[in-house]
């Protein structure tokens, strides 16, 4: 856990304005379909900072940062490759290249993406979907807000 957690300022000064763009892109997608944990921590031995999206003990995807780059991980297990696997001609030729190279591990394959922009967020909400189906609707955001006010 970081003791402190890295703001704008922060995030912008390590990987830029436009990655930081991609950040928060990649922030409010996990946001709006999901009701997650963001929990911080250091990135280890090739990232300065790494905030993983988590429900429970379950980890649904992190994001990672260093200097000018971004990285969005997806774990996907056993039965998440085979749903892969029957729909990947859904997917683009980038997100299927990546899945084809990465080495499958025993607790699964770790997807790694270093998104320079937006271009590939359809395909992440996919791979989300293959782990866990979204739990926020625009009915739950709204009684969400109404509770607020």
């Amino acid at each position: 856990m970081l003791n402190i957690i890295p703001d704008k300022e922060i995030l912008t000064n390590l990987i830029g304005r436009q990655l930081y763009y991609v950040w928060i892109e990649l922030c409010a997608l996990v946001n709006e379909k999901y009701d997650m944990e963001c929990l911080w921590n250091n990135g280890g031995k090739a990232w300065k900072y790494e905030c993983k999206f988590r429900r429970g003990s379950k980890t649904l995807c992190a994001l990672y940062a260093r200097e000018n780059c971004v990285g969005f991980m997806i774990i996907l297990g056993k039965d998440e490759r085979a749903k892969f696997e029957l729909n990947r001609d859904s997917f683009s030729q980038t997100i299927q290249k990546i899945y084809d190279e990465t080495k499958t591990y025993h607790d699964g394959k770790w997807l790694m993406f270093e998104p320079a922009d937006t271009s590939l967020f359809d395909d992440f909400v996919k791979l989300l979907e293959i782990k866990r189906k979204p739990n926020r609707n625009k009915n739950f955001i709204e009684n969400k807000a109404s509770n607020i006010n």
